[in-house]
Formats: C-alpha cells, structure tokens, sequence
C-alpha cells in the first residue's frame, strides 16, 4: 500500500476571482464563479464545521464528524446549466467580503506535479520528468534536472534545495551565490564518501526486504517525504522501505534509522519539544520524540494517535504545534490538540476519494484529494469551518505550498497564497483569505439575494422588463 484512493470523480464546479495583480503573468483557466439559481439553503451548512473535543486525552471516536455531506455536493458554488451565471466568465458577489480563488496556472507540459516548495517570491516544482522547474513571480525563471528519479519531495533550506527521489535517493542542490538562477548539484544524502566507509563493515547492512540487505543509512525504496527541524539545523527522510531516517546538515551524516512502521511511511512532519509524527499505509499516525543519548541521539515512540484500516496519506502541524492534522485514503482529516496531549479532536469531512496532501497556513488548513479538489478549512478554537471548495484541476491534487500574500497584511486582510500540484500536469495559484465568508454564509447571502430579486419581480411596473433586468443585476 502507498498512495491510495485515485478513481473517478464527481462533476466539479469552480468558484473563483480573479486577482487583476497577475493578469499578464501566467496563462488563466476558464473558472466560473457560479451559485445556485432555486433558494433555500440547506440545513445540513449548519454542520459545516466540526466538533470540538469533549474526550478525555487519547480518545478516539470515529463517529464525530465535520458534516455527514461532501462540501462539493452542498456547495451553494455548484454550477447549474439553468443558472444566470453559468455563461459568466467573471461574477462577483455584491458584498465586499474577501473572496476565495483562482489567480491562475502555471503550465509546462512535461510531467505530472508531484512536489512544491514555495520561498518569498520562488516556487520550486518537481516531477516525474526529473526536472525541477523554478518560477519566480509566478514566471518560470530557471529549472535543473536530476540523472534519475521522479521528484517527490522538495525542502528549502537558506541557499540548499533537497530533493527526494523515487530511486530512494535525496539530492542536494546549492544556489550559485553570483547568479542565483543557477542551480548546482552539491552531493547526494548520504555522501559517497560514508557510503564508502559504511560498506566495509558487515554490521552496517541490515535486511530490506527477504533475501536483501542494504546499508542502514540508505533508503532502499522511494523517499516520499522531506522535512527540516525548527532549527533548520537537522532534516527527515519517510520512505516506502519504512523507516524514516535522521541528518545532520552541516556533514551530510545520517544520525539514525528508525523502523517506524509496518507498511510505506508516506509522510513525516515537525511539532514542538522535539515531537516528530509519522504517518503511514499501515494506517497508523505515531509519534516520536528526539532524546540526547551522550553525544548521539535517538528517537522513542511515544504515542500512536491513529490505528486504522485506511492508509495515512498526509500529515500536517500548524506553526504553533497545537494541531496535527491527518489525511487519509478513505477522504476523512482527523485532528489532535496538542494542548490536550494530543486528544483527538474530530473530524473534518469534506472529500470524495483520498486526500493525498495537507497545508497549514495561519488559522487556515489545507487538504488537496484525488477527487481534484481542495477544501479550504478555517479554525477557530477547535471547530473547523469550511470556507471553500476549490476545483479548476482535471487530475488528482498531489501537493501543496503556501505563502503569506505580504500586500493583504497592510489591508487588514489576512491573504495566503496557496500552491497546487496536480497529477494533470498544472500547479494552480489560488488567494485564499482567512476572513472570507464561509459556505454557510455565502448561501446564506444568496438566498438573501434570490429574496431581494423575487420582491423587486413582484412590485408592479411600467415597465416589467427593465424590472427584471435589474434583479437580473443584482443576483450577478
């Protein structure tokens, strides 16, 4: 088991607004901002956040969920052949809410997206062409290539790009310090030189599979995850051999090799006070913490936060560390609060098939599925608000990266920049506000409008027709 839950999909709607900053920067996609033309908003937006935690720390109960419907389904954005909008390739709402979406795509037709990393005004993408496109001011600037492996995995650390790669290996890059468009390759995690001195010792070898052995400090299957400690002093490796594996940055050296799991470990992230958590197609979530034994360390489990029959596809932690959110392949994101020692927290339902990757940003969470969709979550305390579904890929969403939007911040108007890669081939540039109006409100609005339209109809008139076509105005 690794990456799991691809298949097909529901028809998809996109609700988007265009951002007037980036219109001669990129090739925009077609989006439609569309609202349902019949009233009525459905009771079920009411449950459209999830619940919070009254369980006693480490409890767990599967049955607490955001809402019981998918957020595509109860969408009030869902497009309808009927509505006056449907031919509108731009519509807003009325109000001056911030709004959730699309700015537009970056498109290079050379392989499925498979990784971000997003550093001020770079994004780095990786794919299974090998190549590592980077784009600056969402324009592609520049891009190197590996000898082999598809790019799993990106990682920034200062002037250093790490790369993991399905042949198991991770790479390091450096940035030219006189032309910063240039990218060369500094070496390989682990170097060849301990590779070298590691082989010569029979004990160094440890069984990988049945019948083959391979040097503990090298991963043996597809590195399918990155991630650097606080410090950006220390760097984690998951892989599908199940182990994850711990680096030091400033000699290349792995420290340790921990058997994390019993199946791929698919995902691996940082908290506070030295907690890692992993998740993997076991079905688990575990955690781990980092303890000085003399001058080496090592790693202790800890906790396991998640038993299940699905595979963990995704992990993420807020800035804070009091929130580790889960991705699964049966489309559900659980949560745990770290204040409470990670008691689990609820549920958020908001996908059809596998939600393969997950992104913090401020009070906002991310999850991207392979139903193509990404459902944008605001937190508030512990109850999670869906705040949109956002749809414009035609694959499945296999990564993710966020930016603080600098300009918002001056506004009063907390804007994140969300990146999405997808398996068609495209990363998508989103503007996502954590003070937009979220789907139970935006219904809400709408069938407040489609009322005010209904009694400008019924009110007697001269003239019926310019009546009609000023309702028609105000529902756009």
């Amino acid at each position: 088991m690794r990456d799991q839950g691809m298949g097909a999909v529901f028809g998809e709607a996109t609700n988007t607004i265009p951002r007037p900053k980036y219109a001669n920067a990129m090739q925009f996609s077609d989006p439609n901002l569309s609202l349902t033309a019949a009233g009525g908003v459905d009771d079920d937006y009411c449950m459209r956040n999830s619940s919070a935690s009254m369980m006693s720390p480490g409890s767990f109960d599967p049955i607490r969920t955001s809402a019981e419907g998918s957020p595509m389904m109860m969408s009030p954005w869902n497009q309808t052949a009927n509505s006056p909008f449907f031919k509108s390739q731009w519509s807003q709402c009325e109000d001056n809410l911030p709004q959730n979406g699309l700015i537009g795509s970056l498109v290079r037709e050379e392989g499925h997206i498979y990784s971000l990393a997003a550093t001020g005004d770079l994004l780095y993408t990786g794919s299974d062409s090998k190549n590592i496109r980077v784009w600056k001011n969402l324009q592609e600037y520049c891009g190197f290539k590996s000898n082999s492996g598809l790019v799993k995995a990106i990682i920034i650390s200062g002037n250093k790009i790490f790369t993991g790669h399905q042949d198991g290996k991770i790479r390091v890059w450096k940035v030219s310090p006189k032309n910063p468009s240039v990218h060369k390759r500094a070496g390989t995690l682990p170097t060849l030189k301990d590779i070298f001195k590691s082989s010569i010792k029979p004990s160094n070898y440890v069984e990988v599979r049945r019948h083959r052995t391979a040097l503990w400090i090298k991963h043996s299957d597809a590195v399918s995850c990155l991630c650097l400690t606080s410090d950006k002093m220390h760097l984690y490796s998951a892989s599908w051999d199940r182990t994850i594996k711990f680096w030091r940055i400033s000699d290349s050296k792995c420290l340790e090799s921990i058997r994390a799991h019993d199946d791929a470990v698919n995902s691996v992230v940082c908290g506070l006070d030295g907690l890692v958590f992993s998740g993997s197609a076991d079905g688990t979530v575990k955690v781990w913490r980092k303890e000085t034994q003399g001058k080496g360390t090592k790693h202790a489990a800890v906790q396991t936060l998640l038993k299940q029959e699905s595979a963990v596809t995704a992990l993420a932690v807020n800035v804070s560390g009091s929130f580790v959110y889960c991705g699964s392949s049966d489309g559900m994101v659980n949560f745990w609060e770290g204040e409470k020692q990670y008691a689990h927290g609820g549920i958020l339902k908001g996908h059809k098939l596998a939600v393969l990757c997950m992104q913090t940003a401020g009070n906002l969470v991310f999850s991207g599925s392979a139903d193509k969709t990404i459902c944008a979550w605001r937190r508030d305390g512990v109850i999670h608000t869906c705040l949109s579904v956002l749809t414009g890929h035609d694959g499945p969403v296999k990564c993710l990266a966020a930016e603080e939007d600098r300009e918002s911040a001056s506004r009063g108007d907390q804007r994140w920049i969300l990146y999405s890669g997808s398996l068609d081939k495209s990363v998508k540039v989103w503007g996502v506000s954590e003070t937009a109006a979220d789907l139970n409100q935006m219904a809400m609005m709408q069938q407040q409008q489609q009322i005010s339209a209904s009694d400008v109809d019924s009110i007697p008139s001269d003239n019926s027709f310019s009546s009609g076509r000023a309702s028609q105005k105000r529902r756009y």
